[in-house]
């Protein structure tokens, strides 16, 4: 058999890694680059991310065979692997020890790389602003190819979910209008947790790292515009052991949770909660405290690079009038689905507003109401470029 080149196994790991989650991305200069940074010169690890060409989770005997590695040395790779953020191994519920190779983004490589403490070196800001330079090439994809990805953009499943706030400012409860009970629910349908509390009360293993979306952004010279708080990237159950195990985060107890959450909410972030598979009927793995300014799902919307994709519980709901039209709503809303009509009164835009209740949080006058309904929310990127 012919010897592979160092720079064929780069070649061939990243056209793995670049297939897995959500996302696929091109193997190009830029994710070589990424897989260079991360593994370094390292082949048996280039070899053990090949073996994953078939399967993307494997248990130990399935390795084996995907591997001409004995079982200690796969236990070795796979947990210098984990540290670098692109294995997840833990047991699944029968205790049956899994690898998963993790994907470079949403939720994978770039996340946990920038989860933990940094040096706040050279090295990381290279590798931060290589993950930019794949945003961005892949945005000038998207722009290039607009029209025929459009229908594929729209049939996407949500990224995330939002979990509303449920206190105004002043600490009352935002108005919530109930869902009219004739509207007819799938039987099967689950209604997820409603409020951040709800979630906490679900799990006994709570950790909490950085905002990667934050660090990664000071770390290229970016501090948030809006000087929001660091310390507010939840995992729960595997997914807390998991990032604990690694570095990227410690476990909290559910009243330090509960004060870290409040201090988003008064931030004025917005809880964004992930499912395994975007489905919402199974437990949260994570939630997220986004800032308007710094958060990848909205920039990379924003940028014209993906829809914004999300499935919530809740729309804002405005009473014309109460409101005086003082415009911190229009501010405020991470998406921009408020604005001041002629008569200075700020209207919503239905198909853009993912129910986070910001707008209702710091409404002086409590004009805005959260109403229920389940929906989904796809708001396409904008187009950059028009075709000749």
């Amino acid at each position: 058999m012919a010897e592979v080149s160092m720079q064929e196994k780069y070649q061939r790991a990243a056209s793995v890694i670049c297939k897995q989650g959500m996302v696929p991305f091109p193997v190009n200069d830029t994710t070589i680059s990424i897989l260079k940074h991360v593994v370094g010169d390292n082949e048996d690890e280039l070899d053990f991310i090949y073996a994953f060409r078939e399967k993307a989770s494997q248990t130990m005997e399935q390795m084996k065979g995907s591997i001409e590695f004995p079982e200690e040395k796969i236990e070795q790779l796979a947990a210098s692997l984990a540290k670098k953020g692109l294995i997840f191994n833990q047991p699944n519920s029968a205790g049956v020890m899994i690898y998963r190779l993790l994907p470079l983004m949403t939720v994978g490589l770039m996340e946990y790389k920038f989860m933990g403490e940094l040096k706040w070196d050279e090295e990381e800001k290279q590798l931060a602003e290589l993950f930019q330079k794949l945003m961005d090439d892949v945005r000038d994809q998207i722009q290039e190819n607009y029209d025929n990805l459009v229908p594929m953009l729209k049939q996407a499943p949500p990224v995330d979910r939002t979990v509303p706030t449920r206190t105004t400012e002043d600490g009352n409860a935002v108005r919530v209008i109930p869902l009219d009970r004739d509207v007819e629910v799938p039987e099967e349908f689950v209604l997820p947790s409603q409020s951040v509390d709800e979630i906490i009360d679900k799990f006994d293993e709570i950790a909490v790292g950085h905002c990667f979306c934050r660090q990664r952004r000071q770390v290229m010279g970016e501090p948030c515009a809006t000087n929001a708080p660091v310390i507010n990237c939840f995992t729960f159950g595997k997914s807390a052991r998991h990032t604990v195990t690694q570095g990227f985060a410690r476990m909290v107890s559910k009243q330090e949770a509960r004060m870290i959450m409040q201090e988003a909410e008064e931030a004025g972030l917005v809880h964004k909660a992930f499912h395994p598979g975007s489905n919402v009927s199974r437990p949260e793995t994570s939630i997220c405290n986004c800032c308007k300014d710094c958060c990848d799902t909205l920039r990379l919307w924003r940028d014209g690079a993906f829809p914004l994709i999300n499935s919530t519980y809740f729309l804002s709901v405005i009473d014309q009038d109460d409101c005086t039209g003082c415009g911190i709503c229009v501010e405020r809303c991470p998406t921009d689905a408020i604005r001041l009509n002629d008569e200075g009164k700020a209207e919503r835009e239905e198909s853009s507003c993912f129910g986070c209740g910001i707008c209702a949080r710091f409404c002086p006058e409590e004009a805005i109401s959260l109403k229920e309904g389940l929906r989904k929310v796809t708001i396409l990127p904008p187009r950059l470029r028009q075709t000749a």
